[in-house]
C-alpha cells in the first residue's frame, strides 16, 4: 500500500487526541511499575506495537525479558498465549495440525497457539530453524497456509519474542530472513543500582503481574495504530530516511532492506505519537533507528570488532540532519 502522508488532526478531534495521549501515558506507567528503570526500552516496545511491527527482546538470562513480555500482554488487553520454544519443537506445535474426524470423514484443522492477538515466543532461538520458519508467513502476511487453505490471524497481531545471546549453549541463530521480520530488537541490560535495590526490597516482579489491569483493549490498540499511521511526514523527512538507508547499502556488507525502510518510517511516526507530536522530526527517526537497524546490519568482512549497535550509531551520525 503506497504511503500517503496525512496530518494527524485531519480526522481526529482534539478530545480523541488527548484521550490517546492519556492512554499511552497510562500504558507506559503501568509497565514501568514492573520493569524498573527501563523507560526508554518500554517506550520502544510500545512504538513497535503502534507501528504494527514485531518485537525481539534479546539479553542474558535473568534481566526481565519474559517479565517485560508478560507485562505487555496484560497491559495491552489483548488475547495472548505463551509458547516456550524448545529444540524438539515442530511447526505443527506452533501453527496447528489437521486431524481426521471419523464422523465427517474429513480432516479438520485444529488451530495452534499462533492464533492469538499477542504471541509470547519465549526463547525463540532455542528452537530449530525448521520450527522458527513457522513464524515467517504469520509475521509478514498475518496469515498461515495449511494443506492448501489460508487462515487469517486475528487483528492486531503482535509477536513478542525473547532470545538469549546466540553464543550461549543450545541456541540456533535466527537467519537474516527471520530477523528482518522483527521491526525492533531491544535489550534491557542490567538495572541501575537504585532500581536493583527496589527489586531486592520488593521481591519477585512476576507477582506484580497478577495485579496488573488492562489499560488498553484490542479496539483501542487498532485505533492507536491508525492514529500513528496518520502522523504527518514531510518530504524532507522522507529524504532523510532514504539517505540513511542508502548509506547503509554502500558502506556495509548487509544494509537495510525496503522492509526496514518502511519500518523505520512507521516507527518514527509511532514515536512521534507517543511524544505527543503531530509530525515526524529528525530526533524521532534517530531515536528508533538503533532498535530497528542493529539486528539487520552486517559489517564488511574483516571488521570483526563492530557489532550491530555500534554500526547503527555510526551510521545515523554520518548522515547529515536535514535543516
Amino acid at each position: 500500500m503506497p504511503y500517503e502522508p496525512v496530518h494527524i488532526g485531519a480526522n481526529e478531534s482534539a478530545l480523541q487526541w488527548q484521550s490517546a495521549m492519556s492512554r499511552l501515558r497510562d500504558t507506559v506507567a503501568a509497565i514501568e511499575q514492573v520493569i524498573l528503570g527501563k523507560g526508554p526500552q518500554v517506550r520502544l516496545c510500545l512504538a513497535c506495537l503502534l507501528a504494527r511491527g514485531h518485537l525481539l527482546i534479546e539479553d542474558v538470562p535473568g534481566v526481565g525479558k519474559t517479565t517485560l513480555a508478560h507485562a505487555l500482554a496484560r497491559v495491552l488487553g489483548l488475547e495472548w498465549s505463551r509458547l516456550q520454544f524448545t529444540s524438539d519443537m515442530l511447526p505443527a506445535d506452533i501453527i496447528g495440525v489437521s486431524i481426521f474426524d471419523r464422523a465427517t470423514q474429513k480432516f479438520q484443522f485444529r488451530r495452534g497457539p499462533l492464533f492469538t492477538q499477542l504471541l509470547l515466543a519465549d526463547e525463540v532461538n532455542r528452537a530449530s530453524p525448521k520450527a522458527q520458519s513457522a513464524l515467517l508467513e504469520a509475521m509478514e502476511e498475518r496469515q498461515v497456509s495449511v494443506d492448501g487453505v489460508t487462515y487469517a490471524l486475528p487483528e492486531p497481531f503482535f509477536v513478542v519474542a525473547t532470545q538469549n545471546p546466540h553464543e550461549q549453549i543450545g541456541t540456533y541463530g535466527l537467519p537474516e530472513s527471520q530477523l528482518d521480520r522483527f521491526l525492533m530488537r531491544v535489550s534491557l541490560g542490567y538495572p541501575d543500582p537504585a532500581s536493583e535495590r527496589r527489586v531486592l526490597l520488593q521481591g519477585e516482579r512476576r507477582e506484580l503481574l497478577l495485579e496488573m489491569p488492562a489499560v488498553l483493549s484490542g479496539a483501542e490498540v487498532l485505533a492507536l495504530q491508525r492514529q500513528a499511521r496518520g502522523v504527518h511526514v514531510a518530504s524532507v523527512m522522507l529524504d532523510y530516511v532514504q539517505a540513511v538507508v542508502a548509506r547503509s547499502r554502500v558502506e556495509l556488507r548487509l544494509g537495510l532492506s525496503p522492509r526496514a525502510a518502511q519500518g523505520l518510517l512507521r516507527a518514527a511516526q509511532a514515536w512521534a505519537l507517543i511524544e505527543g507530536e503531530s509530525a515526524v522530526l529528525p530526533e524521532h527517526i534517530q531515536t528508533v533507528f538503533p532498535a530497528i537497524a542493529a539486528h539487520r546490519l552486517e559489517a564488511r568482512e574483516g571488521d570483526l570488532s563492530a557489532n550491530g549497535s555500534d554500526i547503527a550509531d555510526a551510521l545515523i551520525q554520518a548522515v547529515p540532519v536535514p535543516i
